[in-house]
């Protein structure tokens, strides 16, 4: 969910309240109204994309709260009374598919479709389909690195197994030996586990997402988690810690190692610079030798509200917002990776993302979270059932996942 550098995580952030703008249009200009969360630079981009209008519209940012839960709240509030005032959404990935299902959002076709495919990411784009249709574009995405003490730690680990060995040698020579990632009771513990999931070779639904799989990759996934849970080798607040909690944590000098979104770079290097010097990035840990990793992206896509009185210059609009020159503003000035692949190549990118090559090597062989429109049932019944990690009994938490997952699938028991 993390995505950003300059600005706090998502997840631990002060709500901003929503800004409302103008319903009708001003001196003859249609208005294109831009829901999106809050992105520091991101008004520039828009004054960018106004200018090349020409007069045609004028995009206006409505600015969302940090927190997803409370965007999502907020949007699908609107959506559902039809409110003909919205246009352009920025939707977290976890999203395309909920609001597609609603009928809350327009499929992208024709030139507005072959644009946003042309060049982009896989994964990003996997998250922007619903029943083999575009639904939405992606704008942004993200993913997560492990980050290590050089002088602490030779080489860094390829798997949990190697990663949670070389914690209990440093343990055992009386140095920071931790390993800091968020484990409390939200989306970023259901991050870990789709992690350790898909790296597994495992899935937690089927293959078109409508039942309840849990195979013997989602056991070994659970198995891993609580291995590590009951370690001795986590943070003694890992069950409370979400992103930038984890962050502080580990700049303040008792982790080794640190599971984060590359957020943590920039922070660290402007807050604790000493320890910067020492920080050094690989590939998220896998579990088998010899198999990488497989990491949950994150990111935000951009979506035509089906009830938008302009809905071709809104199409028009968000093909700008993400377009190569602003994808390549956005992540120098913002810290959000570009879904566009050839971006990776730019060397002013290279200059931003000194990690660069190890997150497009992640994004090249992403996975992605289930693709469904229940997602928030499954996230919600997911992040309940794994809290505490310490507590979970591989099988036996197995079956019943496959039941309650089934249920939220279904829509049974389960607030949204």
């Amino acid at each position: 969910m993390t995505r950003r550098w300059l600005s706090l995580p998502l997840a631990t952030a002060l709500l901003v309240p929503l800004v409302a703008a103008c319903g009708s249009d001003s001196g003859g200009v249609p208005v294109i109204n831009l829901y999106y969360s809050t992105e520091q630079n991101l008004s520039t981009v828009i004054e960018d994309c106004n200018r090349q209008a020409a007069g045609r519209y004028r995009i206006v940012y409505n600015v969302l709260p940090r927190a997803a839960d409370e965007q999502r709240v907020q949007m699908v509030r609107r959506l559902a009374a039809e409110d003909s005032s919205m246009d352009v959404l920025g939707l977290d990935v976890t999203w395309t598919q909920e609001f597609a299902g609603a009928k809350w959002i327009r499929e992208w076709t024709g030139e507005n479709a072959a644009q946003v495919e042309n060049g982009t990411l896989a994964g990003p784009l996997e998250t922007a389909r619903y029943e083999g249709k575009l639904y939405a574009a992606p704008k942004n995405t993200n993913v997560q690195l492990l980050w290590y003490r050089r002088d602490l730690v030779q080489q860094p680990p390829t798997t949990w197994a190697e990663m949670m060995e070389q914690a209990r040698q440093l343990r055992a020579q009386g140095k920071p030996f931790r390993i800091i990632t968020m484990g409390a009771q939200y989306e970023g513990l259901v991050v870990l586990f789709n992690n350790l999931v898909v790296s597994a070779g495992g899935h937690i639904l089927n293959d078109d997402w409508t039942r309840a799989e849990l195979d013997s990759g989602a056991v070994r996934a659970l198995q891993v988690l609580q291995e590590f849970a009951s370690s001795g080798l986590t943070s003694p607040s890992f069950t409370n810690l979400i992103e930038d909690p984890a962050r502080l944590e580990f700049q303040a000098g008792s982790g080794a190692f640190h599971l984060n979104w590359p957020f943590v770079y920039p922070a660290i290097q402007q807050a604790a610079p000493d320890l910067a010097r020492n920080v050094g990035w690989a590939r998220y840990p896998g579990i088998d030798p010899g198999r990488p990793s497989r990491v949950t992206i994150g990111g935000y896509n951009l979506a035509v509200s089906a009830f938008s009185k302009h809905p071709d210059l809104a199409f028009d609009a968000a093909l700008c917002l993400r377009n190569e020159e602003h994808q390549k503003f956005s992540a120098i000035n913002d810290g959000v990776p570009p879904t566009i692949a050839r971006l990776y190549d730019d060397p002013e990118i290279a200059e931003a993302y000194p990690m660069k090559d190890d997150i497009l090597a992640e994004l090249q062989d992403a996975a992605v979270r289930p693709l469904t429109p229940a997602y928030q049932n499954v996230s919600t019944v997911l992040s309940a059932s794994l809290s505490p990690p310490q507590s979970i009994r591989p099988e036996q938490t197995a079956n019943e996942l496959r039941k309650s997952i089934q249920d939220a699938l279904e829509s049974k028991g389960v607030l949204p």
